[in-house]
């Protein structure tokens, strides 16, 4: 067997472990990268961006066939699923030759291949065995799997999902999340039928009621079923039909030529070795301290195989950190908020504390889009951006918004709440016009009871 020596090896090139291989580059650490499939991991090649072109190609499609006030008409227009998977494929490609070649230019050793770890400080890859000093796993996550509906066939995941090679008569849609619904309004989109089912009472349980209503009646506008508060029994491929239970126990049955299974994601545990290391867990995570230690001495552990959020921007981050903690920087993964973003329609982005959280005694004002100059020239009005703060100093605590485009300003939300900001601050700044981040001024105005428009 050959051997090899390293100060660092990462274990998987997903966001997290290509991010802390290429600043432990930058740094000088002699670093060896270990990745069983496609660099970029989940996020760049069956997650984040392939479901982001996805859905931007139905958004294009549909726009052009959609009803309109603005004057504008076009024939029927037509799909070519072929070119849109092709055009998805070189987005990503190019991403992952992009990390890449940024691994390259820092002198990380990127070895391909499924690893397995022996202990604490060696790595196996095929006839490889990796000696480090430091260990980061960055193994990532995967999907939910439902033993009612076993993949194969017409039942797929999201991998499967964002590579269609035909499109269904009907899809069902087997989780109202994120996911879920993120991928059935872009199958809506490109003119599928579309029923989601979720388990719990309501769609996009995570967020509150008031955020997640006006994408419940875009979905309904697009024609989208949905069924909360039914269960999933099974799915006969010879009659494609998918056996549900509804809120009152009764059975039935809806016919679907497809199923995507879209109930979540887990950390990564098994298939590489994890057990032989006996590190202290947090339920099906691995328990990290606020550098990413976790309990064997010179292991880390960054992203989704630590738990909640599992957010690629989390897992950069992380990275990022450990590589300088290595290198002997102080650091800490303390941040004030992590924004996260719902690509639906309307989309939704969260960061810090929601009202609920905060308490009654906190102050809590929304600013509809209805009323955004911005907004009504888009002729998307639905939606609104809210803001919690602290009653006693006027501290934001949080962000909450619904509407087009409003992933855009996740960053903005971001930066207030690490910076500590007031809403004396948010609203002293000079908002530029027309724009939807007119909104957030607004929304810190409101709850100042300085609003100029509403």
């Amino acid at each position: 067997m050959n051997t090899l020596d390293t100060t660092l090896l990462v274990l998987g090139g997903g966001p997290g472990g290509y991010v802390a291989a290429i600043r432990a580059g930058q740094l000088g650490i002699p670093t060896v990268l270990v990745e069983g499939d496609t660099l970029g991991g989940t996020c760049l090649n069956v997650g984040c961006i392939p479901s982001k072109a996805l859905i931007h190609v139905a958004e294009h499609f549909h726009q052009v066939q959609a009803p309109n006030p603005f004057g504008v008409t076009a024939g029927a227009p037509t799909l070519d699923l072929t070119q849109a998977i092709d055009w998805k494929n070189t987005v990503v490609d190019r991403l992952t030759t992009g990390v890449a070649g940024l691994l390259r230019k820092h002198k990380v050793k990127v070895i391909h291949g499924h690893g397995q770890i022996v202990d604490g400080k060696t790595v196996e890859v095929g006839d490889t065995r990796i000696h480090c000093q430091h260990l980061v796993l960055a193994t990532g996550s995967c999907s939910v799997a439902l033993p009612s509906l076993p993949l194969g066939g017409a039942v797929v995941d999201s991998t499967g999902a964002l590579a269609p090679t035909t499109l269904p008569r009907h899809l069902a849609v087997v989780g109202g999340g994120y996911i879920g619904l993120e991928l059935g309004i872009a199958y809506r989109k490109l003119g599928v039928k579309v029923t989601v089912i979720e388990a719990q009472p309501r769609l996009l349980p995570t967020y509150d009621a008031e955020l997640t209503q006006p994408v419940i009646d875009r979905m309904l506008q697009l024609g989208i079923t949905l069924l909360p508060g039914h269960a999933v029994e099974g799915y006969d491929p010879a009659t494609q039909q998918l056996t549900l239970r509804d809120p009152a126990g009764s059975t039935h049955t809806l016919d679907t030529d497809r199923v995507l299974v879209a109930a979540g994601r887990v950390p990564r545990t098994t298939g590489y070795g994890l057990e032989r290391l006996n590190l202290t867990m947090a339920g099906r995570a691995v328990r990290i301290d606020d550098t990413c230690r976790t309990s064997m001495t010179n292991v880390w552990a960054v992203g989704d195989l630590t738990g909640e959020p599992l957010l690629a921007h989390r897992a950069m981050a992380q990275g990022e950190m450990v590589a300088e903690v290595i290198a002997g920087h102080t650091r800490a993964f303390t941040p004030a908020a992590i924004a996260a973003v719902c690509y639906t329609d309307p989309e939704i982005v969260v960061a810090g504390q929601t009202p609920e959280q905060a308490g009654a005694g906190a102050l809590v004002a929304m600013f509809p889009f209805a009323a955004n100059g911005r907004a009504m020239t888009l002729g998307a009005t639905a939606g609104f951006v809210r803001v919690v703060a602290r009653s006693s100093d006027h501290l934001i605590l949080g962000w909450q918004a619904v509407g087009p485009g409003v992933s855009e300003l996740a960053a903005a939300f971001s930066q207030s709440l690490e910076l500590g900001a007031r809403l004396e601050d948010i609203a002293g700044t000079v908002h530029a016009h027309p724009t939807l981040g007119e909104a957030v001024q607004e929304a810190a105005m409101r709850a100042l009871g300085q609003a100029l428009h509403i």
